[in-house]
């Protein structure tokens, strides 16, 4: 079952959080996920969102998306991403086929 990654970030220091963008695709790119949506523009609907930017990414199952949040490659330089934003990031299951 797929498993879904949404990160809600508020950057707070865009040249840091660049630095963290740079060396993304580079780890990402070994793991089996999908970037579906990278946002900056969002159309608040419903409630309150002060969020600079949204993510969503899709990764074939759970344990896929673990292995790449919990690498190490990620944690290094997921370091630039924590100082320079503040952010929630949830895990959601997919529908059963």
């Amino acid at each position: 079952m797929s498993a879904y990654l949404i990160a809600n970030l508020k950057i707070n220091d865009r040249e840091r959080y660049t630095q963290y963008e740079g060396a993304f695709m580079d780890v990402f790119d070994n793991y089996n996920g999908k970037i579906l949506a990278v946002d900056e523009n969002q159309e608040v609907l419903e409630g309150d969102y002060d969020c600079t930017r949204t993510v969503l990414i899709e990764f074939p199952s759970n344990e896929d998306a673990k292995a790449w949040y919990e690498s190490d490659a990620y944690q290094k330089i997921a370091q630039d991403r924590w100082a320079s934003s503040d952010a929630v990031l949830i895990m959601i299951a997919g529908l059963a086929d």
